[in-house]
């Protein structure tokens, strides 16, 4: 630097330091406020609207709690390696749900893929070099039942792994062979299958073969997070953006220690292997450690109750309609929380569950809920403080409009 433009860069500094030092100079102070308020939602057009329908992928499933957005935040503002994060987060996870070790993974999907990857591959790297090309691998198959075969096993099928049906334990004892890699459970099809949990492990033990279960959706209950390690299942997944209200994008795979290490191998940051593409960045994997930790330490009997209230003020609003009828149940397995079925007489309410649905979607405030063949399902445990009292007002307008007086 010349000597007359250090004498200059010296004769402003002191400003520089008191802008560093004491914030931002009032001038700009309202430049910055009017930055930070910008709602690109709002510049975009996007529709936002109540959800009452449920964690659903397509609705952007839920909403992180603020320590979980501050996390984010503050994260944002340090570089850390990334295997470090994991490492740390991991062995939390891990304590928190009972299991030998844990990682954050981009979302249950990626934890189904990246555990798959490692059960096939374990800590060989020329093998996860080849996924999903299996051409060469003795082990090929993964065991399913015919109810748990669904869309979700392409997950599996992403790593070259051969779904084999079963329907009963004979069956599945029947089917394995010296190709078998694995056996998947599919949690929300457990009440379907012939096989339960307990059976189904305790086959997998027998012949020394990895169970993995798929639990995206299925807390709360809250124990479920740790039930599936106690059971013995090897490798458990989760999504992290539903019930956990963490980064949507977000998931967790936990298990057995060798198992994790191998589907870290099988992952980001290392390349050259199947899930190179699945990235979680630092912001969501210590976002995710706080959603747990926060879902964990939950009151979840106030929670409950919460919901019972809820619902029951939705209740009471649709049956002032004459001819409307109302069902509060609880899902079995995903989504177990107290949601409600709204019918009716359709001499008495002249509207269809869908022309229903398309009233309160393009309504103010839009309110979204699911539709079924000859209802109306409405999902409380995604609505914010207030909500409820809109919902049930929105839902009972519109039955009371298509009324017959």
């Amino acid at each position: 630097m010349k000597r007359r433009d250090l004498i200059k860069y010296l004769s402003v500094a002191p400003i520089a330091g008191a802008a560093i030092g004491m914030g931002v100079p009032q001038a700009l102070a309202g430049t910055v406020a009017t930055t930070a308020k910008r709602d690109v939602i709002k510049e975009l057009g996007l529709r936002t609207f109540i959800n009452a329908a449920g964690t659903y992928t397509t609705m952007t499933a839920s909403l992180m709690h603020n320590e979980v957005v501050d996390t984010i935040q503050s994260a944002s503002n340090h570089f850390v390696m990334i295997n470090e994060v994991q490492d740390k987060v991991g062995e939390k996870i891990a304590a928190m749900c009972h299991a030998e070790s844990a990682m954050v993974t981009a979302g249950c999907w990626s934890a189904l893929v990246l555990g798959t990857a490692g059960v096939l591959t374990r800590m060989d790297r020329k093998k996860v070099a080849l996924l999903p090309n299996l051409s060469s691998f003795e082990k090929t198959e993964v065991i399913v039942q015919k109810s748990h075969n669904v869309g979700y096993v392409h997950a599996l099928s992403n790593t070259g792994m051969v779904p084999v049906e079963v329907e009963t334990a004979e069956e599945m004892e029947r089917a394995i062979t010296s190709k078998t890699a694995m056996m998947w459970f599919l949690n929300s099809s457990g009440p379907m299958g012939k096989i339960k949990h307990e059976e189904f492990v305790a086959i997998g033990k027998k012949h020394n073969i990895p169970t993995m279960i798929d639990m995206a959706a299925d807390v709360p209950p809250v124990e479920n997070l740790w039930k599936y390690n106690d059971l013995g299942f090897d490798l458990v997944c989760v999504s992290g953006g539903k019930a956990l209200c963490g980064p949507q994008s977000a998931g967790i795979l936990m298990g057995k220690k060798d198992l994790i290490a191998a589907a870290r191998l099988n992952g980001p940051p290392n390349g050259g292997n199947i899930g190179r593409g699945m990235k979680v960045n630092k912001e969501e994997i210590l976002g995710m450690y706080v959603a747990l930790e926060k879902y964990i330490n939950t009151d979840h009997a106030a929670e409950w109750k919460m919901w019972e209230d809820r619902v029951a003020t939705i209740v009471a609003a649709a049956s002032k309609v004459n001819g409307v009828r109302t069902e509060v149940f609880v899902p079995e397995v995903a989504n177990h929380t107290p949601s409600l079925k709204i019918t009716w007489d359709s001499s008495k309410v002249k509207i269809t569950p869908k022309e229903l649905h398309k009233n309160l979607q393009d309504g103010s405030p839009s309110v979204e809920v699911m539709t079924g063949q000859d209802a109306i399902n409405i999902t409380v445990f995604m609505l914010q403080n207030g909500e409820d009292k809109i919902v049930a007002k929105r839902v009972q307008e519109e039955l009371a409009k298509a009324a017959v007086s």
